[in-house]
């Protein structure tokens, strides 16, 4: 595979971001300024701020960052952490870390693109998908079925985009079981945890219950804060951590200051921030829904776990693309089609809309979304 291809979704967003009026499309909550960040973590915080040097942190981040995300962990400390210029980087320089040419990979389908094309451009990967006529369950048999002797890393991205599913407990567990038996690494996305409507839902991080688990993170999904731009990447394993930062020496090198100080703030004030998140998108979801139902002759979906994308199929004969399309230039309504989820590991159904619920401005953009709709011409 040549490397790098075009990111799918990014190419989509950035063709047809000039007609956006209501972005239905958005991947994270409502976000907030910073003065409304300074109110929720204390104005205490303000002086400081802006009395900070603008100096190069420390690569793996400023002490007080990597205390305030090993705060988000059971059982991870502030060195086993290192921050990344959003998920992105991390993703990039994980997998440059851990894969060469003779392994295999394992990746869940569909997927945000760089957990698929990242690994192809090291090694052989296989796909398991994730299908709508199961509910977006993961059968784990399938996953054993995909193992081979030179399995490198099974890549997995639960609470999931973009269809908001869940393992349970009892699946993370055989799935932990079956790669410490055969020495394989588990990479987990974990960018929508604490997004879950149940809590009891709720799964443990990876990097806390597995030697060889790697655990993402980012400011963007849970926090809604996605100008941060700080990620970062968890696990025990300090030999492969120093390779890790290495990989990260010829990247970003070190994150901003100012970003990783608000960073800080975010995190050690997260249960009013995640409370804040929570109560909107739990209420956004019943309007999505509620809208849905008056609709079903064009919409069909299966309720996400957690998050704030719901992954709902467009029954138009014309197709869940075209009809994207055509919303956001007669509209300015932006839905993002499932083409965009479109897997070289195993087929992904084209019929499929991903729509976010997270913003404030739901209402108006699902009103604006109805007026469309009675003039729209269904084929």
């Amino acid at each position: 595979m040549s490397f790098p291809q075009d990111f799918r979704l990014i190419s989509y967003l950035s063709r047809l971001e000039q007609a956006v009026r209501f972005p239905l499309s958005s991947s994270y909550p409502e976000s907030m300024n910073i003065e409304t960040l300074f109110e929720i973590a204390g104005a205490q915080h303000r002086q400081p701020f802006m009395q900070a040097m603008l100096d190069y942190p420390p690569l793996r981040g400023t002490p007080e960052l990597l205390e305030a995300i090993a705060g988000t962990y059971d059982h991870i400390n502030s060195g086993q952490i290192i921050s990344f210029a959003g998920a992105d980087e991390a993703i990039y320089a994980s997998f440059l870390a851990l894969l060469e040419r003779r392994d295999h990979a394992i990746v869940i389908t569909p997927n945000y693109q760089s957990l698929e094309s990242v690994p192809m451009s090291r090694c052989e990967v296989t796909g398991v998908a994730l299908e709508a006529e199961n509910g977006w369950a993961l059968e784990v048999e399938k996953v054993r079925a995909a193992m081979r002797t030179n399995t490198k890393v099974l890549v997995i991205n639960f609470p999931h985009n973009p269809t908001g599913a869940l393992i349970s407990h009892a699946q993370l567990n055989e799935l932990v079981s079956m790669c410490r038996e055969r020495g394989v690494w588990i990479f987990s996305d974990e960018v929508y945890r604490l997004t879950e409507f149940n809590p009891a839902d709720r799964l443990p991080q990876v990097a806390d219950i597995y030697e060889r688990g790697i655990s993402l993170n980012v400011t963007s999904k849970a926090y809604g804060l996605p100008g941060l731009r700080i990620g970062w990447v968890a696990c025990q394993d300090s030999a492969w951590l120093l390779k890790l930062e290495r990989m990260k020496q010829y990247l970003s090198i070190c994150n901003s200051i100012p970003n990783e100080m608000l960073t800080t703030l975010a995190l050690n004030a997260r249960d009013t921030i995640l409370e804040r998140v929570m109560n909107r998108s739990s209420a956004n979801l019943q309007r999505l829904t509620d809208f849905l139902a008056n609709h079903p002759q064009h919409f069909d979906v299966t309720q996400p776990k957690a998050g704030v994308l719901a992954f709902v199929r467009y029954k138009g004969a014309e197709g869940a693309e075209a009809f994207a399309t055509r919303l956001v230039e007669g509209s300015g309504v932006m839905v993002i089609p499932s083409v965009v989820y479109a897997s070289m590991l195993t087929p992904v159904s084209e019929d499929f809309l991903r729509i976010g619920f997270g913003r404030a401005n739901l209402g108006e953009a699902l009103e604006a979304l109805e007026a469309w709709l009675e003039t729209y011409s269904f084929t």
